[in-house]
């Protein structure tokens, strides 16, 4: 099994849990205990917050590991903090694929040509490089599974992600954003919308990467603020798995996904960020958990989420 998107629905399948956490670790949202600290520290306050982020995503992870199948680092979280940052985005990556989670990077990158292919390097890679000298190897230890990017530069924008059949990437179709419209909703000469034409692009150009499952190695990012869209997208794409961002916080519900799922009850990877690891800032959970057991709340959100899903698709 060496597709990413096999190994994707193997996990799905031995946890029976459709989950994906997101690790956006917003600075105004963490305990407030543990920012005092790194706020005190008389060291750089990049390295001190970058400390602060690290220890709060392994306890994230250590809590949702058994329950979610993927998480979603938010790489500009990371990036805000420079180097310090980008080090501890190493050190996340490399903590949740030692725990058996799949590692989805959601940076939206790409570009043209021998900028994509780098970008796909960076974040997907071996550590092999080719120069003019021949090829060259390096030591890599983090590589992420997958990675959101731009579909906007057609499909040689889009090959370098998915060269790799154990690497994944989910182009935007359809975001959960309320501005997405101003773009994603123009009409072609056809009448058909602009989000439906990438749509079904994105189908075409994954027909190559498919796996055991019948699904392929590229996917999709459809938000799940926009159930009616959601619901097109699903019948256009049969092959093409969903992730779905848009749960809980910014206001989507489990009705609202479950379009988003094929027949077969597969299809669709829901994420959820702040409703799970800020879940003990929350209610209910701030009524049962304190500050210092933001990992257990997040635990118990991330089961709650995982039951309402499954329930919701029997």
């Amino acid at each position: 099994m060496n597709y990413f998107i096999d190994k994707l629905i193997d996990g799905i399948e031995k946890k029976k849990s459709h989950i994906c956490v997101g690790l956006d670790p917003h600075l105004d949202q963490l305990p407030p205990s543990m920012l005092k600290n790194a706020l005190d520290n008389p060291e750089s306050k990049r390295l001190a917050l970058a400390r602060v982020i690290r220890i709060f995503n392994q306890t994230i992870i250590d809590n949702i590991a058994e329950v979610a199948v993927a998480v979603k680092p938010q790489m500009a979280f990371y990036e805000v903090l420079g180097n310090f940052g980008i080090s501890v985005l190493e050190e996340t990556v490399k903590y949740a694929k030692n725990k058996g989670l799949i590692v989805i990077l959601d940076g939206k990158r790409n570009d043209i040509g021998s900028t994509a292919r780098a970008y796909a390097e960076a974040y997907l890679g071996d550590g092999k490089l080719e120069t003019t000298g021949g090829e060259v190897k390096y030591a890599k230890e983090v590589i992420a599974d997958a990675i959101t990017i731009n579909p906007y530069f057609g499909f040689d924008g889009i090959e370098p992600f998915i060269s790799r059949e154990e690497r994944g990437a989910f182009p935007l179709v359809r975001t959960s954003n309320p501005g997405a419209g101003e773009l994603q909703d123009l009409k072609l000469a056809d009448g058909r919308k602009l989000y439906q034409e990438v749509g079904r692009l994105v189908e075409k150009w994954g027909k190559e990467v498919r796996g055991e499952n019948n699904y392929s190695n590229l996917g999709a990012v459809v938000g799940a603020t926009y159930p009616g869209e959601l619901k097109q997208l699903r019948k256009l794409m049969p092959h093409t798995y969903f992730l779905i961002p848009g749960y809980g916080a910014q206001g989507g519900r489990t009705d609202d996904v479950l379009a988003g799922f094929n027949e077969d009850g597969l299809g669709a990877l829901i994420n959820s960020a702040r409703g799970i690891i800020f879940a003990y800032s929350r209610e209910p959970w701030s009524e049962e958990y304190e500050e210092d057991e933001y990992g257990q709340a997040a635990r118990a959100a991330a089961i709650q989420m995982r039951d309402e899903i499954n329930q919701a698709l029997e």
